[in-house]
């Protein structure tokens, strides 16, 4: 498959002129009326799979825009891109490389090639390694320069080898050892780092620097300025770095020059895109907090969605589906953002790191062949965990004059059960959604102040939304960022020149 062939714009295909017609027709139906013409829709337009029960019943969608939504991708080949990503061709083409963040996930006995090499098993070498220094500092065997064991880690990076990281560990805190301080450091701004380290023993810490090139220049500032921290606390000996700082690079000699043995340089490939990395060797601090055991369970979450995507009928795709419909709000209903609203204060960073997942991938202004697309690429994306947003931003999604679709995501079990909180936690969920889809009618508002209260009430309803029910975090983080990755590399039909998306437009 030649990626970089000119094809049909995607507003000219068939498929999407029929969707621009039935868009008109449905574009006023209400929620209210399909689920009355539908009891059975809050069953039926559901998927369950892989440990994620997806509801997606409250879409301002019929059967027939679903089908006309999967007719679109199959017509744009996304089986074929599908398959070329998983075979490892070089679907990225402007830098001419492979997308493989699956292999990063991939058992043992896997085979993924790349230029005529099966790359698993360089992967699980350095899941070895990244498990051998882990379980090192965990246990106190690595010793700092004054001998003390480390009891605080500081990764160092900034996007993908920031974001990622930061969202794992808050997202898996319940399993990470307490005994262990973790912070990171990404801005360049002198504070971020004065304060992750100001109540720190330079004897007790260790930096991770994540750069894969080591020479990012607000990674590098920050390491130079931890290095000149660290030095100044040990009293200067040059000697103390190589036991306080380990790498996550490709550039071995730049690493070297910095002090840091290259025996603790843990390495990753250039078919990894950064935003994509929190489960390679990005993922150190991570698998350092929680241990290579449930870092392992993380990644075969990973996998599980992976072979989900590759396998599953498009019309049952976790995916696909959220593909498809992020597509139709966009650019039909021209909705320009997605709110994303974790009931699970342990996914609290999980919408920032979306951003850089969904607008890295979908922010471009050419399509594969380079010529301008002739549609609206990826929406905003942005949340907070819920119940706090209910008392901040809901009003306007509820009673604004935009439409912004939103993502629930809630998990029927709690790690912390309190009483009567995860009760009214999933309450308001149930609340939020229902309300969204159905509105309250406007009753009779007479006259005076009582109905002009009662008409700042009211609500129209028939704002879309999804609820994601995870039965569990640990390895379900890994089903959720994997589903929603693949969800934002398939979703604009291959409107990206630099990334990896997945499908010819």
């Amino acid at each position: 498959m030649n990626m970089k062939s000119a094809v049909k714009p995607l507003t000219e295909r068939q498929t999407w002129k029929v969707l621009e017609a039935h868009y008109q027709k449905v574009r006023d139906l209400h929620l209210r009326k399909l689920f009355a013409d539908d009891p059975t829709r809050g069953e039926r337009m559901t998927v369950d799979a892989v440990g994620l029960y997806l509801d997606y019943s409250k879409n301002r969608v019929t059967d027939e825009t679903l089908k006309l939504l999967v007719q679109l991708a199959e017509e744009c080949g996304l089986r074929g891109r599908i398959d070329a990503m998983f075979r490892g061709e070089k679907i990225n083409i402007t830098e001419n490389r492979a997308v493989l963040h699956v292999a990063l996930r991939a058992p043992k006995e896997a085979s993924i090639v790349v230029d005529g090499e099966n790359v698993v098993p360089q992967v699980h070498a350095v899941l070895d390694k990244m498990a051998d220094f882990s379980n090192r500092v965990r246990s106190g065997a690595w010793k700092g320069y004054t001998g003390k064991r480390i009891r605080n880690v500081i990764n160092v990076g900034i996007g993908g080898s920031d974001l990622g990281p930061v969202m794992a560990y808050e997202a898996l805190k319940h399993y990470s050892d307490r005994s262990m301080t973790f912070r990171f450091v990404s801005n360049v701004d002198g504070t971020d780092f004065a304060e992750a380290v100001h109540d720190l023993d330079p004897a007790e810490t260790l930096f991770i620097i994540s750069s894969k090139t080591f020479t990012t220049l607000e990674t590098m500032t920050n390491a130079r300025t931890a290095r000149d921290w660290l030095l100044a606390g040990l009293g200067g000996d040059e000697k103390a770095v190589a036991k306080h700082f380990v790498a996550v690079s490709t550039n071995a000699s730049e690493v070297a020059k910095f002090g840091i043995d290259t025996a603790n340089m843990f390495g990753f490939w250039d078919w990894v895109g950064g935003r994509y990395s929190m489960d390679s060797a990005i993922g150190l601090s991570t698998m350092i907090a929680i241990g290579p055991d449930n870092f392992r369970a993380m990644l075969d979450g990973f996998h599980q969605m992976d072979e989900h995507f590759r396998t599953t009928p498009f019309e049952r795709n976790l995916p696909v589906l959220m593909g498809l419909l992020a597509v139709w709000y966009n650019d039909f209903f021209g909705a320009a953002t997605v709110a994303v609203l974790p009931y699970e204060q342990y996914l609290k960073r999980f919408p920032a790191y979306l951003q850089q997942l969904t607008m890295e991938s979908n922010g471009k202004h050419v399509t594969l062949d380079g010529s301008k697309v002739p549609c609206d690429t990826s929406p905003v994306y942005w949340g907070e965990p819920g119940t706090n947003g209910q008392h901040s931003f809901y009003q306007l999604i509820h009673q604004g004059t935009r439409l912004i679709p939103c993502d629930f995501i809630a998990f029927y079990q709690t790690l912390n059960p309190l009483g009567r909180h995860h009760d009214i936690l999933l309450a308001n969920v149930f609340a939020q959604a229902e309300a969204l889809a159905f509105g309250k009618h406007r009753a009779s508002q007479g006259g005076g102040h009582a109905g002009l209260a009662r008409a700042h009430r009211v609500f129209e309803g028939n704002r879309p939304s999804n609820t994601f029910w995870p039965s569990g975090l640990l390895r379900n983080l890994g089903k959720l960022v994997a589903l929603t990755s693949t969800a934002s590399l398939h979703r604009r039909f291959g409107t990206s020149t630099r990334s990896t998306s997945g499908v010819s437009s």
